[in-house]
């Protein structure tokens, strides 16, 4: 894979930066802190729990910085089950080797099985007991996905395994780390990547986070807010069916409560969004994803600006 060209780095920092909403001499010190990440600035340790590894997946199609110039030249990533090397023995002694060294960022992927525990096993380790450990040697404990964040499918109603996100585990084990919140199902490779370079630039303390530890630099705003067919929603123009032109709101969509910047950032390279795709947005990033197997999504009686409110009361009850 050749490297990617100083003024390609240049031009995705500073694309980063944009989307971060900071200034241009911010973007430079963002190109500068990517640079810096090899040199152990900040070292990272990716643990996977109950998830379908998506967000791996994810991550794997970052541009324009492909994974390969990522994980060698621009993150220290000790362990990562996926992408390393190792297997067997070899992959438990980096990860033992890791937590007893200590003073990396923590990511996890997926959730913890609370009733079941070895409904996850790493290395003939419990995922729980190894998730302990390696919180309380880290510096800080970044939630990647949905189930990490959430709970996600893993925890949906009706679980048996007792699954809990990873923030819920970590406060009902008593361990107290500052926790970042990065949901999605999956989470898009700029919010994983742009996190982490942030961190790196200018410190966890200077991450400005909302009410529920999301990077408000990329979980501000509501789908809703700016979604391509809302012109569609203010003049009640409605998709009866999938495929029809109009607001997706009535068929089930769930942009007035998720926050996220899919709409504008998009996927796959900058490719499509779901509701650019004529789908609605299914609040994968949302606090109340899967919570609840039955959702009044559909029937909301007159559109207008209670409808944000009417979604929202429906999902908590």
């Amino acid at each position: 894979m050749p490297d990617i060209s100083r003024r390609s780095f240049l031009k995705y920092a500073a694309s980063l930066a944009a989307m971060m909403g900071l200034n241009r001499t911010a973007s430079a010190e963002l190109a500068e802190s990517l640079s810096k990440i090899s040199a152990n600035n900040p070292a990272v340790l990716w643990l996977q729990g109950q998830s379908c590894s998506g967000c791996s997946v994810s991550l794997l199609n970052s541009t324009p910085l492909g994974i390969a110039e990522i994980v060698t030249r621009k993150i220290s990533l000790l362990f990562h089950s996926t992408l390393s090397t190792a297997t067997g023995y070899k992959a438990m002694e980096v990860i033992d080797k890791s937590v007893s060294a200590g003073g990396y960022i923590l990511v996890v992927e997926g959730s913890i099985p609370t009733q079941i525990p070895e409904a996850c096993v790493v290395g003939g380790k419990n995922f729980a007991d190894q998730i302990i450990a390696a919180a309380r040697a880290s510096i800080a404990v970044v939630a990647v996905g949905t189930c990490a964040t959430w709970g996600g499918i893993p925890a949906a109603e009706g679980n048996l395994t007792g699954a809990q996100s990873v923030p819920d585990f970590l406060k009902s084990a008593g361990i107290s780390k500052p926790v970042v919140r990065i949901p999605g199902c999956p989470s898009h490779p700029d919010w994983i990547v742009g996190t982490l370079a942030f961190v790196a630039a200018f410190g966890l303390s200077k991450l400005v986070l909302d009410d529920y530890a999301r990077p408000k630099m990329f979980f501000n705003r509501h789908i809703h807010e700016q979604c391509p067919r809302f012109a569609d929603y203010e003049r009640e123009k409605f998709a009866g069916f999938f495929g029809d032109e109009g607001c997706l709101f009535r068929l089930g969509c769930l942009g007035p409560v998720t926050k996220a910047d899919c709409t504008f950032r998009l996927w796959n390279g900058g490719v499509n969004t779901c509701i650019k795709a004529n789908a609605p947005c299914i609040g994968c990033s949302f606090e109340g994803f899967t919570t609840k197997r039955d959702l009044p999504l559909v029937t909301y009686g007159q559109p207008k600006s209670s409808d944000s409110d009417r979604v929202s009361n429906a999902v908590k009850k």
